[in-house]
Formats: structure tokens, C-alpha cells, sequence
């Protein structure tokens, strides 16, 4: 179903394009627009080992682009450093395809909602962190990808320098 990596010998292992997603703080999700335009929309997310979890509001072409088709795509760069001189960049990338849907169960929209808070405010108290959630709960959207496949890729030269 899904398309095999063209340069197969730049794959990431499972576990670093786990790992890329785990400390990325945002990406690129991409959708089904309007007319049959792609939608890509920069978000934040939180990865947790099978699922992303992405927070917004309760309306809009994301939300309207989710109910037309819930297949989606997202993206999340890692490096992308530029080497002028070998006319190439230095990249580390993951590709995360699955279906996306509007949670609308309280109980995994609060699950969402604390795993999202517990990765930009590690530092903030339970306490701290329930009052955030419960201050934007009227506005908040949850939404959950379940992740069907994932691929990693990097540029050559940095798997030449992480593998003996």
C-alpha cells in the first residue's frame, strides 16, 4: 500500500524515526483541501510511540479537511544544515502516514490534552498543567493520528558518520 524508499540505503531504522518524532517539536500536517488542493499546515505535536496527538481550535479547514478524508500525512524535519561547498544539505527527516480523526470522547481528549502539556511544559506542576488544559478546555480540539507507516531518511554523509 505504501510506496517503498527510492534510496533505501538513506532509511532510518525504525527506532531513530521513532526517535525523531519523539523530539521534534513541530511538523508539517498534511490533509486533503479544499477543491482538491493538498492542505499542509505547520502544528505542534506530541508523539507517543504508536499515535500523534495535535490541539487547535474546534473549526476550520483543517477540521473541514479531516471530515472530507482522513488519510494524512506528516512531516517532521529534524536537520537541515546547509554545506555550500558540497552543493547538498545534511538532512534527517520522517514521514509519518495514517488516518487522523476528531476526538470527541472527554476521557482521550483530556489524554491528549496532558500529553501535549507534559511536552512543552515538563517542567510545570499537575497541578499547573490541569489548570492550563482546564482554562482552554471550551475552545480546545483534540485530534489523534493513528500512525499506519513511518520512513525516516538522511543524507548519506550523516549515516556515514553514525554507523561504523
Amino acid at each position: 500500500m505504501f510506496r517503498e524508499m527510492r534510496r533505501k540505503k538513506q532509511a532510518l531504522p525504525p527506532e531513530e524515526a521513532a526517535e525523531v518524532l519523539y523530539r521534534g517539536t513541530s511538523g508539517v500536517l498534511a490533509l486533503s483541501g479544499d477543491d482538491g488542493y493538498p492542505y499542509a499546515v505547520p502544528v505542534s505535536y506530541v508523539y507517543d510511540g504508536e499515535k500523534l496527538w495535535f490541539h487547535g481550535a474546534k473549526s476550520g479547514h483543517k477540521l473541514d479537511s479531516i471530515a472530507r478524508c482522513s488519510k494524512a500525512s506528516f512531516c517532521v524535519i529534524d536537520q537541515d544544515h546547509v554545506v555550500p561547498e558540497e552543493y547538498t544539505t545534511y538532512f534527517r527527516s520522517v514521514i509519518a502516514f495514517g488516518t487522523i480523526r476528531v476526538v470527541t470522547d472527554e476521557a482521550q481528549m483530556r489524554e491528549g490534552a496532558e500529553k501535549i502539556a507534559l511536552k512543552y511544559a515538563p517542567g510545570d506542576t499537575d497541578e499547573g498543567r490541569q489548570k492550563a488544559i482546564d482554562r482552554e478546555w471550551a475552545p480546545l480540539c483534540i485530534l489523534e493520528m493513528t500512525v499506519e507507516h513511518l520512513t525516516g531518511k538522511a543524507a548519506a554523509a550523516l549515516l556515514k558518520q553514525s554507523r561504523p
